[in-house]
C-alpha cells in the first residue's frame, strides 16, 4: 500500500502515536505527531498536512473543540477521529462537527492507514469528464464536485447529497433518509437530518451553488431539484 502527502498524528499516547507513525512511513506517507491539543491548531496552520488523525481526549484542547474550529477555516484538511468513545452520541457528535471518518480504539493500524488513503483519494479524485449540471457526484471516490471544486462534505452528508441528487424531485421522508445515510442502523433521531440537512444546504450556498436545491415538502419529507 503506497500513499502520498502529509499525516498530522494528534495523539497524546506516545506508544500509540509511534506504532501509528511506523505505519504511515511504511506506507509512504510523512507524519508529524503532537500530544498537546492546544498545539493542533498552530501545527495545521504550519505544516498545511493533508490530513489530521485526531484523538478526542487530549490535554489542553480537546478533539471536538479542535475539529470545529478546523471547520472554520476557509481551508482545511480532512479529519479522522481515533478515540476509546464508542457510544452512538460520541460518534454521531463528532460526525456533525465535520469529522470525514471516525475509528474507535482499540484498531488495526493497517485499518487506519487504508481509511486515511480512502479519505485522501475523495478529497482528490478528479470529477469524470462526463458529468453534467454544476454538481458532479463520484459514488467511487466518495466525492461531490460543485463547479468542478470539491466539497467539504463529511460522509454522512455525501451520502445525503447522493440519495436527492440520483432521485431528484422524489419526496424522501426523514425515515427513509436516516436508512441511506446510517448503514449501521443506528439509533438517531429526526432532529439529526434536520441538521444534516441545514448544514448541506449552507455548503452547498457557501460553494456558489444555492440552499434552495434542497427543498423542504411540509410534513414529509426532503427532496432535490437543480
Amino acid at each position: 500500500m503506497n500513499g502520498t502527502g502529509h499525516i498530522l498524528i494528534v495523539e497524546d499516547e506516545p506508544r500509540l502515536a509511534a506504532i501509528l507513525g511506523k505505519y504511515l512511513a511504511n506506507a509512504g506517507y510523512t507524519h508529524h505527531w503532537i500530544a498537546d491539543g492546544l498545539q493542533a491548531l498552530p501545527a495545521c496552520h504550519a505544516q498545511q498536512p493533508d490530513l489530521v488523525l485526531l484523538d478526542l481526549i487530549l490535554p489542553g484542547m480537546g478533539g471536538m473543540d479542535i475539529c470545529r474550529a478546523l471547520q472554520k477555516a476557509d481551508r482545511h484538511p480532512p479529519v479522522i477521529m481515533v478515540t476509546a468513545l464508542v457510544e452512538e452520541i460520541d460518534r454521531l457528535l463528532g460526525l456533525e462537527v465535520g469529522a470525514d471518518d471516525y475509528i474507535c480504539k482499540p484498531f488495526s493500524p493497517k485499518e487506519v492507514v487504508a481509511r486515511i488513503g480512502a479519505v485522501l483519494r475523495r478529497y482528490r479524485h478528479v470529477p469524470h469528464a462526463g458529468d453534467r449540471g454544476p454538481l458532479a457526484m463520484d459514488k467511487a471516490a466518495y466525492c461531490a464536485y460543485l463547479h468542478d471544486r470539491p466539497l467539504d462534505l463529511t460522509a454522512v452528508e455525501f451520502r445525503l447529497l447522493s440519495l436527492l441528487y440520483h432521485a431528484q424531485g422524489h419526496v424522501f421522508s426523514r425515515n427513509q433518509v436516516l436508512n441511506h445515510i446510517y448503514t449501521d442502523h443506528r439509533v438517531v433521531t429526526d432532529r439529526t437530518v434536520d441538521t444534516h440537512i441545514k448544514n448541506l444546504r449552507r455548503k452547498l450556498a457557501e460553494a456558489g451553488g444555492s440552499e434552495e436545491w434542497i427543498k423542504s415538502v411540509y410534513g414529509v419529507g426532503y427532496r432535490m431539484e437543480l
